[in-house]
């Protein structure tokens, strides 16, 4: 799996976001200076994020961006989905939806282990998790195998 920039810098921005102690907003460029977001990515991503629910706008001298919902309701997989839309997709499709003949049809099988791979990481990560810096017991002990270090 490759993470987008733009899944990267929404995570970013929305941990920026949960971090807050008084749950005030934060503006735009308060997030992408802290986070070395360029603006207007982050207007971008902020829409797209607003379009999802998963943030909301306020106006005014004291305005900026907020949290729809509690940030232990907000998953990463929320996230990813909202700015650059499923989780694994083969040339456009869900998996799903990918049909093979003969031999190769087991590697719709793949695709399918491989979301449910992502999912059980993704799902089970929140907003509120990354705010704290604490990842759940089991996506922590994935992090402590020595071999998830390594590239391959």
């Amino acid at each position: 799996m490759r993470v987008s920039t733009k899944s990267d810098y929404a995570l970013r921005g929305l941990i920026e976001i949960a971090g807050r102690d008084d749950s005030s907003p934060v503006s735009a460029e308060e997030i992408g200076r802290k986070q070395e977001i360029p603006h207007g990515f982050l207007q971008a991503i902020l829409a797209d994020l607003r379009r999802a629910g998963i943030v909301v706008s306020q106006r005014g001298q004291s305005g900026g961006w907020r949290l729809a919902r509690e940030a232990t309701d907000i998953t990463v997989a929320d996230v990813i989905r909202a700015v650059d839309g499923p989780l694994v997709s083969v040339y456009g499709l869900r998996p799903e939806a990918v049909s093979y003949s003969g031999s190769a049809e087991v590697l719709q099988y793949v695709w399918i282990a491989a979301r449910a791979s992502l999912r059980e990481v993704f799902e089970s990560v929140t907003i509120q998790h990354l705010a704290d810096g604490q990842l759940p017991g089991g996506v922590e002990s994935l992090t402590k195998d020595d071999d998830a270090w390594q590239p391959h």
